[in-house]
């Protein structure tokens, strides 16, 4: 007979599921590329607890989407054989400390099958206004506890989940806004507007008579600090660093003089906490029609963090509301007040063209590049910095498609199936968001930009605006941090952080594979009398020319790593190993590094002692266990004698 199913619970809808579910949609989350900031929340996640899986989990209608995967190339599985639909319906996080043990789970596909689950960990991931959408998740193949600083850690990594998670609610609220402002103006002014608002750099406009703010946009903000209330009640002297307010008076005087039309400097502003911030100032001065001096256009670049400002968008809906109302007004007074209608309609054009002047001097003079391009991906708009980035003049951009200027070839047909969707559909992804991207500058060298796109409509012509920055050298320093994070700095073998990784890897494809793999655990013999009688520069150049022998002396999908001082680790994979053959590659390792070395003008010779433990795919020792069984026996062959290998050949 067969055996009747195991029965599992599944999970019930939130009481608010409709909420739930718009807000999820909304985020524009779902079924989205993956991003930097959540993988590396999913690796830490997974190295601090020690978890083979973590995962970042959206809870969607029918199913659990994961946005963020460490550990599983699952993308989905349906919503209901989900943990993280259970951890949803909580406030406190969710921890099952055995599977089988619990009758929700027991008999649960992921738990009766792949990926075995045995242990689970979700912390819910909430809204600003408290509506769960998902949850961060750890996984584990065998029962455990999470002690408390464990538990208390996981939830600060929810947390930072969750702070990202607020800050794009937040921004979608911004483009809300802006949408329902842009729907109010037309022409000039709505692509004005746009570029303001979209703006990466902060950019601000000071009475040039007393120094108080007048108006600044959401990225000044987010770099000072202040509000825009508390703004207007300051002036720029009073949050200049003291020491480079004599720097900045002596050029604004040159600039009232007119004896310069615009300036840029490095200063340093105080922030609203007090903290002193850099920033790259670019500030040029606005006269009215009579010469007189109106007020001071400030773009300000944040130069001391290595990400942009948190804060995107200032929104100026009220001030555009109150302008669209003044209109309303006048064109109602029209019949009564024609001859003054027509006035105040000529003051607008004027100041019109005047901000419009303005803006197009701050794009020009802005540190990130500005592109403009038409519906057909012609260029219209291409600043100075776009000319440094990119090596093309903006003579020679004008009128060029996009892709012929600085996307790469692989790139190109992607990007036209992206425009022809946006004008058949007025759909596309990358809009509104800020992407990392590569692009290939005039002389066919790449480089990597951080990009924003906006798309406006006037009058049923759609034209793009879109600001890029050279991360170039911030991605390689991120890259060799990473390598220096995983690497000894001596020998550049692996070292013990890589090994604490690498392990529970090779054991989970040993799972997979069924095959064994074997752990080499290598202490040198005699290295202490050589470091001793030569000296320390003696015994470095000795222990990299062992790790060089090391490399050499096995196949290039073995990993070769130094774990501490003289002790060096093997792991062989790839084929089913047996004791046999691991003693075989370890007899190789003791004779490559028993011939002599030269050192300066002497010789020195050490040999090795080899520890050796074996790891198959049904073995349930953790890696940490593994270890030590390869550390136990490599002191075994020290107590055998020079050049000893443990466990030994059958008889011995």
């Amino acid at each position: 007979m067969t055996a009747p199913p195991i029965d599992f619970t599944a999970p019930v809808p939130h009481p608010d599921e409709a909420g739930r579910l718009a807000l999820l949609h909304a985020l524009q989350l779902l079924d989205s590329t993956p991003e930097p900031v959540f993988d590396r929340i999913t690796r830490l996640a997974s190295r601090l607890l020690n978890v083979p899986i973590a995962l970042f989990s959206l809870v969607d209608r029918d199913r659990q989407w994961f946005k963020s995967r460490a550990g599983t190339d699952l993308r989905e599985t349906p919503r209901n054989i989900s943990f993280c639909a259970h951890a949803i319906l909580r406030y406190e996080p969710l921890v099952v400390n055995d599977t089988l043990l619990d009758p929700r789970f027991a008999g649960n596909p992921l738990v009766r099958g792949e990926p075995q689950v045995r242990f689970y960990a979700g912390v819910p991931i909430r809204t600003r206004d408290g509506h769960p959408i998902g949850t961060l998740c750890a996984l584990d193949t065998r029962p455990r506890e999470l002690a408390p600083d464990e538990r208390a850690a996981f939830e600060d990594l929810a947390g930072v989940v969750a702070d990202e998670v607020h800050r794009r609610e937040q921004l979608t609220l911004v483009r809300e806004h802006v949408q329902e402002a842009d729907a109010a103006m037309r022409g000039t002014e709505a692509r004005l507007r746009s570029i303001f608002d979209l703006a990466s750099f902060g950019i601000a406009l000071i009475d040039a008579a007393d120094g108080s703010w007048l108006a600044v946009n959401a990225a000044a903000g987010g770099i000072l600090g202040y509000t825009e209330e508390e703004f207007r009640r300051l002036t720029y002297r009073q949050i200049t660093h003291p020491d480079d307010l004599p720097g900045d008076m002596a050029l604004i005087r040159e600039l009232l003089a007119g004896r310069i039309t615009q300036y840029e400097r490095q200063k340093r502003y105080l922030r609203h906490d007090g903290s002193p911030v850099w920033v790259h100032t670019n500030v040029s001065l606005k006269r009215d029609e009579d010469g007189r001096p109106e007020y001071f256009i400030v773009a300000v670049i944040d130069i001391q963090a290595q990400k942009t400002a948190e804060h995107q968008l200032a929104v100026l809906h009220g001030q555009l509301e109150a302008r669209v109302a003044e209109r309303t007004r006048e064109l109602l007074d029209a019949n009564r007040h024609l001859t003054e209608a027509i006035g105040r309609q000529r003051q607008a054009e004027a100041a019109l063209r005047g901000r419009e002047a303005e803006l197009s001097s701050i794009l020009e003079y802005a540190n990130d590049a500005y592109i403009g391009a038409d519906e057909h991906g012609r260029i219209t708009a291409w600043n100075r910095q776009a000319e440094r980035t990119f090596g093309w003049t903006a003579e020679e951009a004008a009128g060029r498609l996009l892709e012929e200027l600085i996307i790469p070839a692989e790139l190109r047909a992607q990007h036209g199936k992206g425009m022809a969707r946006y004008l058949s559909s007025g759909h596309a992804a990358v809009l509104g968001k800020r992407l990392e991207l590569p692009a290939v500058r005039k002389d066919g060298s790449t480089l990597t930009v951080e990009i924003r796109i906006h798309a406006t409509d006037i009058e049923g012509r759609v034209t793009f605006s879109a600001f890029l920055h050279d991360i170039s050298a911030r991605k390689r320093a991120e890259a060799q941090r990473e390598h220096d994070i995983r690497h000894d700095p001596l020998t550049g073998l692996l070292n013990r952080r890589a090994l604490e990784e690498l392990l529970p890897q090779a054991q989970a494809r040993a799972r997979r594979h069924g095959i064994t793999f074997a752990v080499l655990f290598i202490d040198l013999d005699g290295f202490k009398a050589v470091n001793d009688r030569l000296g320390h520069d003696a015994g470095d150049a000795l222990l990299r020319e062992v790790a060089r022998r090391l490399r050499d002396s096995v196949r290039e999908n073995d990993s070769v790593l130094r774990l501490a001082g003289d002790e060096f680790i093997v792991v062989l994979e790839g084929e089913h190993y047996t004791l046999g053959q691991a003693r075989t590659v370890a007899a190789k390792l003791i004779a490559a590094l028993a011939r002599p070395v030269a050192v300066g003008e002497d010789t020195a010779q050490v040999g090795a002692s080899i520890g050796i433990a074996l790891h198959h795919g049904g073995d349930s020792r953790s890696a940490g266990e593994l270890l030590r069984e390869a550390d136990r026996q490599m002191y075994l062959a020290k107590e055998a004698g020079r050049g000893s290998i443990r466990p030994g050949a059958e008889g011995e």
